[in-house]
């Protein structure tokens, strides 16, 4: 399967019998999917079928659909303006010139052309003509759209997937590279659990040696480093096989991330080592870096 992005862009437009549109429909990332829409209220039925589309063809994002319908001029006997929506608007008007006043700021005037273009205030006189026909020709219209979008959205999600597979090869590097340094500085962890142990049976008197010896183990298991790196390892993998999955795992990114993040923080507050510190921060640094990527999976 594909893997999708929850951003994309799409629009469309058409006509028919006097009537001009313009669909528009974005999305950006989010937790699950929450779609809006701007649709008139006339067209009877439109916005919940619009709805029940997209919710069909997606799984994640915060989607905004509009509709912006206009009339032919040789059409305009069939507009009529919407009483409580017009003095709706010019209380809003009123509202925010006084307001603007109350800060000492002047609004520049507002013209009638800008109040008949605020939403519901002009509206099509329904009953001149049935609106069935021209939902049938919107929802074909939006389809079209809809197929657009989500193919935008699989495009961004091609993409996405080079950086991700490119991150998780730097991430898979990085973690060979931390392991050859913690070999490379093993002689050293040795050589100081030697002193220390030396150091406290120098000035332990009567001192229980399976204690101390139990205690300098823990001390080494503690700079041992080599649990963290192959569960590192496990989670490249993990998230190689959900690049390959495709669909809406964006969810499982999320958390597959928190585990990178955890490790790479294990791994640096266990380094006791300048080399392996240093790998360790490039490692978080690519992992945020990802991470930051990831929120826009589907």
């Amino acid at each position: 399967m594909t893997l999708h992005s929850m951003t994309g862009f799409a629009s469309g437009q058409g006509a028919q019998e006097g009537l001009s549109w313009i669909w528009d429909i974005r999305s950006v990332n989010a937790k699950g999917l929450d779609v809006r829409t701007r649709i008139p209220e006339w067209l009877e039925g439109l916005e919940t079928e619009i709805k029940s589309r997209t919710t069909k063809a997606l799984s994640r994002g915060n989607v905004s659909i509009a509709l912006r319908l206009t009339r032919e001029e040789n059409a305009r006997g069939q507009m009529q303006v919407n009483a409580a929506a017009l003095a709706a608007a010019l209380a809003m008007v009123r509202d925010a010139e006084a307001q603007a006043a109350q800060l000492g700021l002047t609004l520049a005037p507002c013209r009638a052309t800008d109040i008949l273009a605020m939403r519901g205030v002009l509206d099509l006189n329904t009953s001149e003509q049935e609106s069935g026909p021209l939902v049938k020709a919107l929802l074909s219209e939006f389809d079209s759209l809809l197929r657009d979008f989500v193919n935008m959205r699989a495009s961004e999600g091609a993409a996405l997937k080079t950086v991700l597979a490119d991150q998780l090869a730097r991430i898979d590097s990085l973690c060979h590279e931390a392991a050859q340094r913690a070999e490379a500085r093993r002689p050293l962890v040795e050589e100081t659990l030697k002193t220390n142990l030396a150091r406290v049976l120098n000035t332990t008197e009567g001192g229980d040696p399976d204690r101390i010896a139990q205690e300098m183990a823990l001390i080494a298991v503690k700079a041992d480093v080599t649990e963290e790196l192959d569960r590192l390892a496990a989670h490249v993998a993990a998230a190689r096989k959900l690049l390959s999955l495709g669909g809406a795992v964006g969810r499982k990114f999320d958390f597959l991330m928190q585990e990178f993040n955890r490790e790479a923080n294990t791994l640096c507050s266990k380094a006791q080592n300048a080399a392996l510190t240093e790998v360790g921060l490039e490692l978080k640094t690519v992992i945020d870096q990802m991470r930051e990527q990831v929120q826009n999976i589907e």
